[in-house]
């Protein structure tokens, strides 16, 4: 992979980290917490970033794509991690680009998602659950890594005020 190809590939790696520390140790109840009328839930949240991730791909295979809707909430959380995966080995591929560049997807559907993983945060703080606070700098994201299955904070924050 090129230089462009890798930040990309770990771009997405450190979306998969930072969605999971978004969700690792939600209550069971979470999935459904509505902030307030009209505001998305974190299962809903999941549903568009599988959209936004999938509509990148459209960018390397062409055609449309809307994410399947899943009751359950990991099985929505997992087929996002599946289309990130199959996003990040087009990449990997090298497979060509449509009509975007690797700015135009990092600007665009790539920004989204993170921006996305950072209201699922978010929203775990309104919901009256916070994510523990760390420091990403020391973070084992790994490129490799595009599942579920992240590791822990590696340095988390030692003085956390909010604490509940």
């Amino acid at each position: 992979m090129d230089q462009k190809q890798t930040l990309l590939h770990h771009f997405l790696a450190a979306l998969a980290y930072r969605t999971q520390k978004a969700l690792r140790g939600a209550p069971s109840d979470f999935p459904l917490f509505r902030a307030a009328p009209k505001l998305r839930t974190p299962h809903e949240v999941i549903r568009h970033m599988d959209d936004v991730l999938g509509y990148s791909r459209t960018f390397f295979i062409g055609g449309s794509y809307r994410a399947p809707v899943f009751p359950d909430f990991q099985a929505a959380i997992a087929h996002f991690h599946e289309t990130l995966a199959d996003v990040a080995r087009h990449i990997e591929l090298g497979t060509e680009l449509r009509e975007a560049t690797a700015e135009i997807l990092l600007q665009g559907p790539f920004s989204d998602a993170m921006t996305h993983a950072g209201q699922l945060a978010l929203l775990r703080r309104l919901a009256g659950s916070p994510v523990p606070p760390e420091n990403f700098v020391f973070a084992e994201i790994k490129s490799a890594n595009l599942g579920p299955d992240q590791p822990l904070p590696a340095r988390p924050d030692e003085v956390w005020p909010e604490k509940p």
